[in-house]
């Protein structure tokens, strides 16, 4: 399998309703910032959320964590740079940075991680095999990547 990770950068324009009474994007906005990216990069790779709940499957998050280095404001352009670097067993883990448009340093990296849950059961499943046979094709088409660029959709 090829080692480089799957990822995918999405385009958030920050509004002002995402902003806090400093000015500055409130830290829970960037969880829902990870959700955009984690939803675009899946639908990327053909595994769109539908796709894998129409299996039966549920991926809830388990676990986040983020830190932030710097802030953002209302009307930038923030690219989320999502990635996956693994194949998953029963968990999966989802990274992501978040840079401003035209700046290489991040303003805010983060994660989560996601448990496959059967729908009916509600009980821990492992990644289904389509899911799995998805991911291995799209680590196979993975190439190296270089800081954000401005261009959405870059794998």
């Amino acid at each position: 399998m090829n080692n480089t990770p799957i990822t995918f950068i999405s385009d958030v324009r920050v509004r002002y309703a995402d902003t806090d009474q400093m000015k500055f994007v409130y830290y829970g906005k960037f969880f829902e910032y990870f959700e955009q990216g984690r939803s675009d990069l899946l639908r990327h790779i053909g595994m769109p959320y539908p796709e894998i709940e129409a299996m039966g499957i549920y991926l809830p998050v388990i676990e986040a964590g983020s830190k932030y280095k710097r802030s953002a404001r209302y009307d930038d352009l923030l690219h989320i740079e999502t990635s996956l670097n693994e194949i998953p067993i029963a968990r999966v883990r989802i990274e992501y940075r978040v840079l401003r448009d035209g700046e290489n340093e991040p303003i805010a990296e983060g994660f989560t991680v996601h448990s496959f849950i059967n729908a009916q059961t509600g009980k821990p499943t492992r990644a289904p095999m389509k899911f799995v046979e998805v991911l291995e094709e799209a680590f196979k088409k993975s190439k190296p990547k270089g800081p954000a660029n401005g261009k959405t959709g870059t794998a």
